[in-house]
């Protein structure tokens, strides 16, 4: 029986070595805890004591080493003396290894932990592999690799750490594990509840074809190189609540078959979630720079709630509803503490941008104050049945005065697609201020913008604004106009027409302007050569018939004569005016006209009452509800 030593502050509850304490710098020594039978830990122990120790030992017996500092020397002895003959892999039983330290690598690999192996507080300063058989328990030694429970709480990993093709049949806890470089995991198995909550990864972290199957818990986890999760599968529940990750975060391809809730996380770096399967119900709550959703697939109704992100979901596939929305204030905790967003500091601000939803059906989508300036819509179908709530935003046309096609022109405020900028701007008489096509956006012409601005004018209009669908209308009949191949020339023709006369019905002031410029040149007309030179006399001639008798009068009224001598009198500005207006509202004036007067009204009450009418209708649509 060893002798408990005197209690002293911060000495461990374990019989310990305290080889080397010194009263006044570390009255506690060596933490190391006593070999069976001895008064010093198995670093510290005499080497006959040692070696007699390791001898005694055979595959499958239980240790404990808690607060030893193993050197890779001391490690290797105590491997290689519980090495089973049958396997060439050391077996142990119950391992405790609590505290310890191990210095240089700490080789585990083909290890065989038959009972539950404990690292809690353990320190690895060199690297650390554990993987391969290493967890087994005594009835499927030779089937399954597998390990009743890892516990490494509060344990850190200096340098790297692998754990590949390992198995946890019970579960696994890392909390508040620090590890220093690399870590793989590279094809592990959880079988039960697995927790890496407040874990630090300050290197890079590999998951690539893991299996969770019971419960997950990355909580308040923190990842300070890239996080590769590529071809997990996540069978049970799995929460990343309050994860933040400062490097990119790799999810390609993963399986959340049960997940029900990720995040809030942060995501300082691009944040991949292409080609993951959502097999259920799920939120995203995510703050990050970028995300990256392209071939997912969300088998039921999901919900992702995005800050500072710019979103890909090109390819994407709904078969539920899906709604995308941007979060205006910090994701909040369950605790009522807001997450931390520092790592993002820099961004321009909280918005969350949509970059493509090229190939999705949109008959699911729901979008709510997203920014879709950027957004590539073209190869998508259903967008007549997307629904746009709040404060989604669309980019404009270049603002300002340009010059172009050899004159000065100033383009209407309006609403337009990305893709719109960008073939404007391929063009060789193009205008400053059209956006060039970014790389990967392709090349969208006429013939293709316009069917989206036909749906997205249809969802407008389903969702009774009439204003909103206006901006989509006259895409629309633009990419018509433009359109080379799809157009006939004389349909062209018209819409060229329609759109210079008053901007397809949507530009009031243009047809106004055509209206006003209409009624001066028929002023001008009709003083020049409309309006008599006076007004006709009227003649009485009396005939007397034979033989005496009552006298009868016929009144005669000659023909109006073009007007000579000085014709712009106010006189008759005031007569050509009243003319004018009268045949602005399909009124006769009752005057006397020339020949040409006659036509030149005729043409006005033909010209002038259109004008008017796409003045009216252009006002109509941009008020009507």
């Amino acid at each position: 029986m060893s002798t408990p030593l005197p209690p002293v502050p911060g000495a461990p509850s374990w019989p310990y070595c305290a080889h080397g304490a010194e009263p006044a710098t570390d009255p506690v020594g060596c933490r190391g805890v006593h070999v069976p039978g001895h008064t010093a830990c198995l670093a510290h122990l005499a080497d006959a004591d040692r070696n007699a120790y390791l001898a005694s030992l055979t595959p499958g017996t239980d240790i404990d080493h808690r607060g030893t500092p193993f050197t890779e020397p001391l490690l290797d002895a105590l491997l290689n003396a519980l090495r089973d003959p049958a396997t060439g892999h050391p077996r142990l039983g119950e391992a405790s290894f609590e505290s310890a330290t191990f210095h240089g690598s700490a080789n585990f690999w083909g290890a065989v932990f038959q009972g539950e192996a404990s690292f809690g507080a353990a320190t690895f300063q060199g690297n650390a592999r554990f993987g391969e058989e290493s967890f087994l328990s005594d009835t499927q030694l030779k089937s399954a690799p597998f390990m009743r429970g890892a516990r490494l709480t509060a344990a850190t990993f200096e340098r790297g750490a692998g754990f590949e093709s390992a198995t946890f049949e019970q579960g696994a806890w890392f909390r508040a594990v620090t590890f220093g470089r690399s870590v793989w995991f590279g094809a592990a198995a959880f079988q039960g509840e697995v927790s890496f909550g407040a874990a630090t990864f300050q290197g890079d972290v590999w998951f690539g074809e893991t299996a969770f199957q019971g419960e997950v818990s990355f909580g308040a986890a923190t990842f300070q190189g890239e996080a590769n999760f590529w071809g997990v599968v996540f069978q049970g529940e799995v929460s990343f609540g309050a994860t933040t990750f400062r490097g990119d975060a790799r999810f390609g391809a993963v399986a959340f078959e049960r997940a029900t809730g990720l995040g809030p996380l942060v995501c300082a770096g691009r944040l991949q979630l292409s080609g993951a399967v959502f097999g259920g119900p799920v939120s995203l709550l995510c703050a990050a720079r970028h995300l990256e959703c392209r071939r997912t697939r969300w088998l039921s109704t999901a919900e992702v709630r995005l800050r500072y992100a710019t979103v890909d979901f090109a390819h994407a596939v709904f078969e539920y509803p899906l709604t995308i929305a941007a979060e205006a204030d910090p994701f909040v905790l369950p605790d009522g503490q807001p997450v931390t967003e520092q790592d993002l500091v820099g961004t321009p601000d909280a918005m969350a941008r949509m970059a493509s939803l090229r190939g999705v059906d949109a008959a699911h989508l729901v979008l709510a104050d997203v920014d879709l300036s950027k957004c590539l819509f073209t190869g998508a179908v259903h967008l007549d049945q997307v629904r746009l709530e709040g404060a989604c935003s669309f980019d404009e046309v270049p603002s300002g005065t340009h010059w172009w096609r050899g004159c000065w022109a100033r383009f209407t405020p309006r609403r337009t697609l990305a893709e719109e900028h960008h073939w404007r701007a391929s063009q060789p008489a193009a205008a400053r201020g059209w956006n060039v096509a970014v790389l990967g956006a392709g090349r969208a012409g006429p013939t293709q913008l316009a069917p989206v601005y036909r749906a997205l004018r249809k969802a407008f209009e389903d969702s009774k604004n009439e204003p909103g669908a206006a901006d989509f209308y006259y895409g629309e009949m633009e990419m018509r106009r433009h359109d080379h191949t799809g157009t006939p020339r004389a349909e062209r023709g018209l819409l060229h027409g329609y759109w210079m006369l008053s901007g397809y019905g949507l530009r009031a002031l243009r047809a106004l302007g055509w209206l006003a410029a209409a009624m001066l040149i028929t002023i001008l007309l009709l003083m020049g050569f409309g309006l008599p030179k006076e007004g006709p006399k009227q003649k009485a001639v009396g005939v007397v018939p034979p033989g005496g008798g009552k006298i009868t009068f016929e009144i005669e009224k000659d023909d109006p004569q073009n007007p000579t001598g000085d014709r712009w009198t106010g006189k008759r500005f005031e007569k050509a005016l009243n003319i004018t207006l009268n045949s602005v509202v399909f009124r006769s004036s009752g005057q006397d006209l020339t020949t040409a007067g006659t036509y030149i009204e005729m043409t006005s009450r033909l010209v002038e009452p259109a004008l008017l009418a796409l003045a009216v209708l252009a006002v109509r649509g941009r008020i009507k509800r």
